[in-house]
């Protein structure tokens, strides 16, 4: 018997009609004699009551009440999961993450899997357990504190899981059918892939894809575990993630991402000089920003512009950092403009490594529709550009169709 890891999100799980439908799909693995480790979010909605209450209650609260509280979410999950199991005639049982346990750094609301101890539920499969349903997104500091592991948390505990258990897949099941080329939102014709490489997801989920959390993968690609996304409305086939030397053919490009949550930052006149670019971006990086794509101007009489994107969230952070610099003369500069109404396009594919011409067919495409590329950055298997707003779908509709993405 081999060890399958699922994990139900939010969404899979948003009612009881829902947990009963996913209490049905691990009972058909438990019938092919698979050891089944389930990992379950909250409700749909759940966390964020939960955010909102300790928000409500203070403005400045403790990190580790606060973890206290929104894993609670997870946990009505489990046990609700387990009574369905229970009354489907399942040996199963609900697993809290100090319970395994998950051991955890002690950041809380954000905190980092150390290690993962297997003895208990072992133990407990070897009395006739036939499934452990793991509360996710939850653990246990080494100051034996309940810690939370931040956005994505759920699917970084399903990999971390398998990876412990040596599983033989981790399904990731959502409410969508798997890994698709692009936004079906977006793009009718958006087809999804039967496989994607860990490079490619990674940079996918980085660039703007919502279905896997980056954390997630990076760890799936470390420990190698193959990943499958799957809907838990549909019996489909999903999408396996995966390494790249069991795909039998690299396609030029896998899939067109986007996203409006981008801003464009430029300082003009910054007097170029050795170091100006570590002045600049060291008080970024302090402040927590994350800086993406970073463009800098041929220098004029001793001047530069520099531009660089991060996201629209930290806007006035990444202003007030700057600011900050340049009263403390670390950094000189004429303006700083600032422009949120841009978007991020990118194409991603690990073809990109041995065929020519892509950067240059993208280019082309976009141009015949008019389309201005504000800022350009590459990467071995990914170009991504900034675009005015009101151009990203036409964009992303664009590369779509050049690339030919709606064909197998």
């Amino acid at each position: 018997m081999s060890y399958l890891v699922q994990k139900f999100g939010g969404t899979s799980v948003g009612d009881l009609e829902r947990i009963e439908n996913v209490a049905g799909i691990i009972a058909s693995e438990v019938r092919k004699n698979n050891k089944v480790i389930a990992i379950v979010s909250a409700m749909s909605g759940e966390t964020n009551r939960l955010v909102e209450q300790v928000k409500k209650t203070s403005p400045v609260y403790d990190g580790r009440e606060y973890d206290v509280i929104v894993s609670t979410g997870e946990n009505i999950t489990a046990g609700l999961l387990a009574i369905k199991l229970q009354d489907l005639g399942i040996p199963a049982r609900s697993w809290m993450g100090w319970q395994i346990p998950i051991i955890t750094t002690s950041m809380h609301s954000n905190a980092r899997i150390l290690e993962i101890k297997t003895d208990n539920i072992e133990k407990k499969f070897f009395e006739g357990m036939k499934v452990a349903i793991v509360s996710g997104f939850q653990g246990i500091s080494k100051e034996n504190r309940i810690s939370t592991l931040g956005r994505g948390g759920s699917d970084t505990t399903a990999v971390a899981i398998s990876a412990a258990f040596n599983a033989k897949r981790c399904d990731i099941f959502t409410d969508v059918e798997g890994i698709f080329t692009t936004d079906p939102r977006i793009v009718k014709s958006a087809r999804k892939l039967d496989k994607i490489s860990y490079e490619e997801m990674l940079e996918l989920a980085s660039m703007g894809a919502k279905v896997l959390h980056t954390r997630s993968v990076e760890l799936a690609m470390r420990y190698g575990v193959n990943l499958q996304v799957l809907s838990s409305f549909q019996e489909k086939i999903g999408t396996l993630v995966c390494r790249e030397d069991k795909m039998l053919e690299s396609r030029m490009i896998s899939g067109v991402a986007s996203s409006k949550d981008e801003a464009k930052v430029t300082l003009s006149g910054v007097l170029d000089k050795p170091g100006i670019a570590a002045a600049i971006f060291g008080p970024l990086s302090d402040s927590g920003i994350n800086v993406d794509m970073i463009i800098q101007n041929v220098s004029e009489n001793e001047t530069t512009d520099i531009t660089f994107s991060c996201p629209m969230s930290q806007v006035s952070e990444a202003e007030a950092a700057i600011h900050k610099a340049s009263k403390k003369k670390e950094i000189s500069f004429k303006a700083c403009v600032i422009d949120t109404e841009v978007a991020k396009v990118s194409i991603v594919g690990i073809g990109m490594r041995s065929h020519a011409g892509i950067a240059k067919k993208m280019f082309e495409s976009l141009a015949n529709e008019n389309i201005n590329i504000l800022v350009i950055s590459t990467s071995e298997i990914k170009i991504s550009i900034l675009v005015e707003q009101k151009y990203m779908e036409l964009a992303v509709q664009v590369l779509h169709d050049a690339f030919e993405l709606d064909k197998v």
